[in-house]
């Protein structure tokens, strides 16, 4: 037992009773009696025992170091919805042929899912030297317990030394639990990957300290090594009809397939202009935008150039933008041919979601604003003033 009751020590005082966050001993005839399925042995019953009763014995847990030798290749895990390779996945495939090349090996895909065949050509064209393909109509959507119960048995199968995943509300819920069923490390949210050439290591950077810092995390002793990338951070390869795959079919027993939660319904977000993720253009306010009212002139420009709407975590914060339109460290990354800036003062946490855009725009009454320093085209205005004006005068132009 991993507690227990010394019987000639308790009195019944009922101290550890008071002591237990988790409502977990009774005292019964004078004797404290331990209900083993709420206790979790942190010991707040044995500090508070005044006759020193309550004995608790943790259990020792020993974590054996795999043989690396036995790894080989990178994974990518292909996110699927409505039967539709996500964008993030083909970024992950053309980002782990790079570092293929830096360690000699295959780059293959997991794709979990059901009547999945009509995606499988697009995957070997850009980067999928393999594909393992796991189908039935039970996991057609995603469901935290069996895709994890798949992708845990595949690893265990075949082992591949490195494990890659998008950043996505998918990829976050999925990867993590794999990572604790197989005793490796996870690095969360990187927005850089690369080889130490000596060592053949991954290394993963990712922003730390509130994005002050960016840091290189590497997991040398276990595998595989195992990281969530952001969307729109890596680059996609060219498709390449010439190449070719191997389709690896797997299926397991139907218990694999179970979930203890029960999907019931699927509702897709209704985008009123451009999905944040995807757009080209994007025209994004900041606290700038003094409220919720003000963000009808960027919708405005928004609408005449066939953008999405962005904002800062300020503006998410006050409650002007819904959580999904927020770009930043904690929102999106987002990287678009034009990114508009306006009433964006450009911290460092918000840099991070949008850097990579092709062309900055930003619009600051403040000439001093961070944004400035990454921007293309600095533009010091009133904002009130210069976005309405931008917008006529697109519209105007957009019509000849």
């Amino acid at each position: 037992m991993p507690i227990q009751i010394i019987i000639e020590k308790c009195t019944g005082c009922t101290l550890c009773i008071k002591a237990c966050p988790f409502d977990a001993i009774r005292v019964l005839d004078r004797l404290a009696v331990i209900d083993l399925n709420k206790c979790n042995l942190c010991g707040a019953c044995v500090d508070a025992c005044k006759f020193k009763a309550i004995i608790v014995q943790k259990p020792q847990f020993s974590c054996t170091t795999p043989d690396i030798k036995d790894y080989k290749g990178i994974w990518v895990f292909i996110e699927q919805k409505n039967g539709k390779v996500q964008s993030v996945s083909y970024e992950l495939l053309g980002k782990a042929q790079e570092l293929a090349k830096k360690l000699h090996c295959d780059v293959s895909g997991v794709l979990i899912g059901n009547n999945l065949e009509g995606q499988l050509e697009g995957l070997i064209w850009q980067g999928a030297d393999k594909v393992y393909l796991v189908e039935a109509p039970e996991i057609a959507n995603f469901q935290d317990e069996p895709y994890t119960n798949i992708l845990v048995e595949l690893i265990r199968k075949y082992k591949p030394e490195i494990v890659l995943c998008g950043a996505t509300a998918i990829g976050r819920s999925l990867i993590s639990r794999v990572a604790i069923r197989i005793k490796t490390g996870l690095t969360a949210d990187c927005t850089g990957l690369d080889i130490d050439a000596h060592k053949k290591i991954l290394l993963q950077t990712r922003p730390a300290f509130g994005g002050n810092i960016m840091a290189t995390i590497i997991s040398p002793n276990y595998r595989p090594q195992m990281a969530t990338v952001r969307h729109k951070v890596m680059q996609p390869m060219e498709p390449d009809k010439k190449r070719k795959g191997e389709i690896i079919r797997e299926a397991f027993d139907a218990a694999l397939y179970s979930s203890r939660a029960k999907l019931l319904d699927i509702v897709e977000e209704v985008e009123s202009l451009v999905n944040l993720a995807e757009a080209d253009i994007i025209v994004s306010g900041g606290r700038g935008m003094g409220g919720a009212e003000n963000f009808k002139i960027l919708e405005e420009l928004a609408h005449v150039l066939g953008a999405a709407v962005g904002a800062s975590r300020a503006a998410v914060d006050s409650g002007w933008m819904p959580y999904s339109h927020q770009v930043g460290q904690t929102g999106r990354t987002v990287a678009p041919k034009i990114y508009f800036a306006c009433g964006i003062s450009g911290q460092i946490q918000h840099l991070v979601g949008m850097q990579s855009s092709k062309i900055i725009v930003a619009i600051n009454k403040d000439p001093e604003a961070p944004i400035f320093k990454v921007a293309t085209y600095g533009i010091v205005a009133d904002l009130f003033q210069l976005v309405p004006a931008l917008t006529r005068q697109f519209k105007e132009t957009l019509r000849r």
